[in-house]
């Protein structure tokens, strides 16, 4: 799966969990300053990342470590290799 693919899976991910246009998502769109999220939210939207990519667990270090939704595509990007 390349980065462009994971790209536009995440990008489906946030605009439905954020109640968004999936055009308004791009690499660059930060979770908290953006999108306004919360722990919560972070923590769903992981949950929906290991169901959709079948990637298994995220641990919590990585989660906090997510801070854009490049950052969350580099990451599946990483577990899927």
């Amino acid at each position: 799966m390349s980065i462009e693919e994971i790209f536009q899976t995440m990008r489906e991910l946030v605009a439905e969990q954020f109640s968004m246009d999936p055009d308004e998502v791009s690499m660059e769109t930060s979770f908290e300053e953006d999108l306004g999220a919360d722990s919560v939210d972070l923590v769903e939207l992981a949950m929906a990342m290991e169901e959709e990519f079948e990637v298994g667990e995220t641990q919590e270090e990585d989660l906090s470590a997510l801070k854009t939704v490049g950052d969350a595509v580099n990451y599946i990007a990483g577990k899927l290799k």
